[in-house]
Formats: structure tokens, sequence, C-alpha cells
């Protein structure tokens, strides 16, 4: 089955089960457990990080015809979550399909808002408030160093047996009305990647850092102290993309796989 869900953050430890703490997989868990009267196991495609949101998350779960019958529909599952989890889709999944492994890319947003008289209280669980105003042109310039296939291990927390070389297909900075949104898609995501970049990028817009600089610290291959882990409450997950359904087997081989930087990826996340 797959499943198409959203959720605000703000009061989950994470998506990923963790003992005595609320967890956006443990309350999925715990009710299709209620629904079907058997543990179920739920997989999704980015494991999102305590306090990020997703408007666009993919899980997917095996079940049996009866376990299905007993959910009956989405309606259903819906009446038993809490409220700040909704799933707005649930249906069978093709052959071959992987929540995980079968997905080509994934889409974040990040909202700062560098103008404190243009903030909207209501969006301030989803929007930094920075006090430094932004220069969208030199970050745009900047995010130019980041895109393609690199080793991220400078923008990434290392995980053991993980491999940090990932491939960002887009980063642009754009100006909304109140607030200025990154929006970065990549095959896959290592831990505080996104978060990362954004502090790489918050001191070149404000003038603290040329636009070289983002490129300089990837080149150096670890961990900087000049960038700063952003916080996560404006971290979105906005969209999971998905090969044609006859070529999703392919794509999980090719994700399982270790990757370097001459092929495909050991973990996305």
């Amino acid at each position: 089955m797959r499943l198409d869900l959203s959720y605000d953050g703000t009061d989950f430890h994470g998506w990923a089960v963790q003992t005595e703490l609320r967890t956006v997989q443990g309350e999925l868990m715990r009710v299709f457990d209620m629904l079907t009267r058997d543990h179920i196991e739920i997989y999704c495609a980015g494991r999102t990080d305590a306090g990020v949101h997703a408007r666009g998350q993919v899980a997917h779960l095996d079940i049996t015809q009866r376990q299905w019958d007993a959910l009956e529909d989405a309606g259903r599952v819906n009446r038993a979550l809490p409220a700040d989890i909704r799933i707005h889709r649930m249906e069978r999944a093709p052959a071959g399909f992987d929540a995980r492994f079968a997905a080509m890319w994934r889409r974040y947003t990040y909202r700062v808002c560098d103008r404190s008289t243009l903030m909207n209280p209501l969006m301030r669980r989803q929007t930094l408030t920075y006090h430094r105003a932004l220069d969208i042109d030199a970050m745009n310039e900047a995010a130019r160093s980041l895109l393609g296939l690199h080793d991220f291990a400078a923008y990434c927390k290392p995980r053991d047996f993980s491999s940090t070389v990932r491939s960002v297909q887009s980063l642009v900075w754009r100006r909304e009305a109140d607030s200025c949104v990154m929006t970065i898609q990549a095959d896959a995501f290592c831990h505080s990647m996104v978060r990362s970049i954004v502090g790489a990028m918050l001191p070149v817009g404000d003038g603290r850092q040329p636009t070289t600089w983002p490129g300089q610290v990837l080149a150096g291959g670890e961990r900087n102290v000049g960038v700063t882990v952003m916080p996560p409450h404006p971290l979105v997950l906005e969209e999971v993309g998905y090969p044609p359904d006859e070529q999703l087997a392919a794509r999980q081989r090719v994700t399982r796989d270790m990757r370097t930087l001459d092929g495909a990826c050991d973990d996305p996340s």
C-alpha cells in the first residue's frame, strides 16, 4: 500500500520510532496496529528530523487483504490519527514500489524572513526570522557551485557505513511577499544536509562571505565550523518523485548500491 501524507513536525521527535518519544512513524503504526489488530511496519521516502514538516511525504506498508479491509479508507484512518498528521491518499502500490528506494528525487523548501516588519506570525512555525537583509542574487550565484554530483561530507552529519555522495538537481532562492524561500531538489539527502546548506548560504546573502564560499566549503570535504546547521522548523518536505511503474524495480536496484562519484547511492533519505 502507498500512502501520501503530510504533517506538522512541530511536536514530533522526527519520523523514526523512538522509545517514549512521539514520532510520526510511531503515531502511524499505533493507529494502523489498532485498526488492523496486527503489527504493521511503515516505511517512508524521507526520514525527517525533529521539528521538520512534510507536505508531500510518501510511505509504504505491506498488508494482507483482511488488513486492508479493516482500514476501509483514508477517512477512517484520519479519524483515528492526531490532527497534526493527515493521509491524503491510500492506494494499492504497483509492483516494485518502495517509498524510499524507488524514489528518483526529493524536494524541500526552507523559508526565511529577513524583514521583521513583514514577518507573518501565522507562519512562525515554518519560518526562520533573520535579522540581516539577504541578497537573493548573490545566494543564487553561490548555489551554482553545489549543483550536480558531489561528495557532500562537508554539509552532512556523518553516519557509519553511509555514503555522503549526492546529486543536487536544482537549488534556487526566490523572494516572496513576506519571506525568502530556498527550494532544493536532489536524488537523496544525508543527515542535516539541507539545513547546513542554508547555513552556508545565509552568510553569502548578508554579505559576510563571498559567493564562492559555499563551493569552498564543499571542496574542503569535512564539516566546517563556520557553517551553522540552521533550525529545523522552516524545513518542509514538499514532494517525492518516482519513475514510471515499469521502472520501479530497476530504480530500487540502482539506489541500493553503494554510492560513489561514479555511481548511485546506498542510503537515500
